[in-house]
């Protein structure tokens, strides 16, 4: 089955967002100048980055979003990128970067050196996560720079390896509930004369998870975000910027469409380690089996996924270019799910893991496609 097309990170994408709005203040460093995303000029920025509110999801739902709808011409669709999957996500974000370049590949990777997977979102027993993805952030840069750099999130997030990795940069603010967030963010955006404040919130994304995207939970939690950013937005000073987007999107993926590796024994033979996650699964294999685990994994898994060596899937550009130093992390073969197809493996997998309705991780546009809102300031800097 052939691959689909690679995510178009030369058009603009999520690693666009956060150098573009940094521009804005006056960040030197960005290559390309102004790139896809001209931002006029302000003095302060809020980023807000909404887990799991993909485009497609959203554009569906926009009834229930006044704010957001209000704002629908200011706002572009773009790939997350690929894996479209919050570990990779948040790299590419805080970086700037595609994913082959910041190196951050999947929900579970192999360290390539220790021959072990590790999981990039929980980072428990991972490796140091400034060796790991040691390119600076962008809100390293503009802190250089002179801005006045907030994050604001749960405290466990504070130092955590995959913030240190992806998200280093300026002092950390946590605070639980929504509201608290946006209070400290409106505070944090007016603690100087120039501030890049980062808010993130992830209770959409685990809704999706449990309920799947659109349900009632899900949209009543839309609705909450919206009005949080209508506050938000109306209480920032005339010279500031907001900006909105996401990691990714989501997709239903019912229980009985899915494989499961552990009931499988043709999956199994010749693979060492498996990593990713059950929409992309990094197959880590023993030496010389590669082409004998994909071909088993085609006959296997047919016309529901896209399986290919690492070669072809570096060569089609699915993590943009790739640093040379980053490809012992990608699969030796890499299965990319099609339709709401997932695999898994109830060996290593935890029961709430495999409970899940709504995943994300491929290529489709419920996945893939994020939004971008920019609501440039008041009064121009």
């Amino acid at each position: 089955m052939p691959l689909p097309s690679p995510p178009g990170y030369a058009d603009g994408s999520l690693a666009d967002v956060l150098p573009s709005v940094a521009a804005s203040l006056g960040v030197p460093g960005r290559p390309g100048g102004d790139g896809p995303f001209a931002m006029p000029p302000a003095r302060r920025g809020v980023v807000v980055l909404v887990d799991g509110l993909g485009a497609r999801q959203l554009s569906r739902r926009y009834g229930h979003a006044p704010f957001l709808r209000a704002h629908r011409e200011r706002t572009r669709t773009v790939p997350a990128g690929f894996p479209s999957t919050t570990a990779t996500s948040m790299g590419t974000f805080g970086t700037g970067l595609t994913p082959g370049q910041h190196g951050m590949l999947g929900y579970e990777v192999l360290v390539p050196d220790e021959d072990r997977v590790f999981n990039e979102l929980s980072w428990e027993g991972g490796p140091d996560p400034e060796r790991w993805q040691p390119r600076p952030t962008w809100f390293e840069r503009a802190e250089a720079e002179g801005v006045d750099v907030a994050r604001i999130g749960p405290g466990f997030f504070d130092g955590s390896g995959l913030t240190q990795a992806a998200l280093r940069g300026g002092r950390f603010l946590a605070a639980d509930l929504l509201a608290a967030r946006v209070d400290a963010a409106l505070r944090a955006v007016r603690s100087g004369p120039r501030t890049l404040v980062y808010l993130y919130w992830g209770e959409v994304d685990k809704l999706g998870h449990v309920h799947g995207p659109e349900s009632l939970e899900w949209t009543a939690e839309l609705e909450a975000v919206d009005r949080e950013l209508a506050r938000l937005a109306a209480g920032l000073p005339d010279d500031a910027s907001l900006t909105m987007t996401a990691d990714h999107g989501m997709l239903a993926c019912p229980h009985d469409g899915r494989v499961d590796v552990a009931d499988e024994p043709a999956l199994r033979a010749g693979v060492r380690h498996l990593g990713g996650e059950p929409r992309v699964t990094h197959v880590y294999c023993e030496p010389g089996a590669a082409g004998d685990v994909a071909d088993a994994w085609r006959e296997v898994l047919g016309d529901r996924a896209h399986v290919v060596g690492r070669d072809e899937a570096v060569r089609a550009g699915l993590f943009g270019r790739v640093a040379p130093e980053h490809l012992a992390r990608v699969g030796d073969v890499v299965a990319v799910a099609g339709g709401d197809f997932t695999i898994v493996d109830s060996r290593r997998m935890r029961p709430q893991l495999l409970a899940l309705l709504g995943m994300h991780g491929a290529l489709t546009a419920e996945e893939l496609e994020v939004p971008v809102l920019h609501v440039p300031a008041r009064v121009v800097a």
